[in-house]
């Protein structure tokens, strides 16, 4: 079978890296195409994916015009490769490239508040994938899964750390380090968010710097003081980083669900929030969820704090990774799982 995967995010490329490699090595051709946004370029050449070159990232009124470029672009490649299915994690322009071409589309989505993107892919994929804790019902096309994302690439068997990264970062194997970690806010869902203040991220780094070392990591370049702050290590390398940090501070999903598989405690701030990282707090104790408020940025300072002033935090944290591992699945194998029911019909 010839398989097209639609990569639009630094995010698809861990999702579907793995998969990736064991549809291949079962005799499947996988291809992938990749939108020009932030990190996905080098990631893929990290990884040694080969790619084609998929749209190149609009933003505001400009948008509409990327989306009529990702599909051409996405529909003459499914011509040219004769590609029999497409998978993405929920791509507009690639979903309808595949309806115009009469083949199957498979969404794999954990992003509720994504809402203007799969008002317009919902009605041409085949399928769309969510885990348990999705929290928006999708009609009869809605598969759910027990398990998150992260898990297709940090769990056990698909991530080991790389205890090196402490050389990289300069820090002593039992010395202490925090993560923060800022985004763009540039996503078609991340409209009307603000994210944290100047004056809170400031606070962040001064009174977690009594406690640790700290590293940012930002899509945006910060005022001088901060961005002396900023993480230089290879991107491929963050998980590691993770992995040994003491704490996850920001904006981003994703790296706090990455922090609960990898045991890691995360404190996550947005207005919407997540099914994922509300189901690991509730669940497992292992993200704390903020709003932006003012009042609440405040509390989340003061929650990271508490956390890092914890003598035996390693060993609480060890055990809520363990026991998610266990209520989870392999998310890598349903990947390919799902991909591979559709092998019979194409042939």
């Amino acid at each position: 079978m010839k398989i097209l995967l639609d990569i639009g995010h630094p995010a698809h490329v861990h999702l579907f890296r793995n998969s990736r490699r064991i549809l291949m090595e079962r005799g499947h051709d996988v291809f992938a195409i990749a939108r020009d946004k932030e990190i996905v370029h080098y990631l893929l050449k990290a990884y040694r994916i080969e790619f084609y070159k998929g749209s190149i990232q609009k933003t505001g009124c400009r948008a509409p015009l990327e989306l009529i470029e990702w599909f051409w672009k996405v529909y003459s490649l499914i011509g040219k490769l004769q590609i029999d299915l497409v998978v993405s994690i929920g791509s507009p322009g690639g979903a309808w490239a595949a309806k115009f071409r009469g083949i199957p589309h498979l969404a794999f989505n954990d992003t509720e508040n994504a809402t203007k993107q799969r008002v317009i892919y919902k009605p041409a994929v085949t399928e769309i994938f969510t885990p348990n804790c999705f929290n928006v019902e999708l009609g009869a096309k809605q598969v759910r899964y027990k398990g998150y994302h992260e898990l297709a690439y940090l769990r056990p068997g698909y991530f080991s750390p790389d205890q090196s990264i402490l050389d990289m970062l300069g820090v002593q194997n039992n010395e202490k380090f925090v993560i923060i970690r800022f985004v763009g806010w540039e996503a078609s869902h991340d409209i009307n968010h603000s994210g944290l203040s100047l004056q809170i991220k400031r606070k962040a780094v001064q009174e977690f710097s009594k406690y640790a070392k700290v590293f940012i990591t930002s899509e945006k370049k910060m005022p001088e003081d901060l961005e002396k702050y900023r993480i230089t290590i290879p991107p491929e390398r963050i998980h590691d980083a993770q992995y040994y940090a003491a704490l996850l501070y920001g904006e981003s999903a994703t790296m706090a669900s990455e922090c609960a598989v990898l045991g890691t405690p995360a404190i996550y701030l947005d207005n919407d929030g997540r099914g994922y990282t509300d189901e690991q707090e509730e669940k497992y104790g292992a993200v704390f969820n903020f709003t932006e408020s003012p009042e609440d940025q405040e509390r989340s300072i003061e929650k990271g704090i508490e956390l890092l002033q914890m003598s035996n935090i390693n060993e609480i944290w060890e055990e809520k990774r363990k026991k998610l591992l266990e209520d989870t699945i392999d998310v890598t194998a349903f990947i390919v799982s799902e991909i591979e029911k559709y092998s019979e019909s194409v042939k």
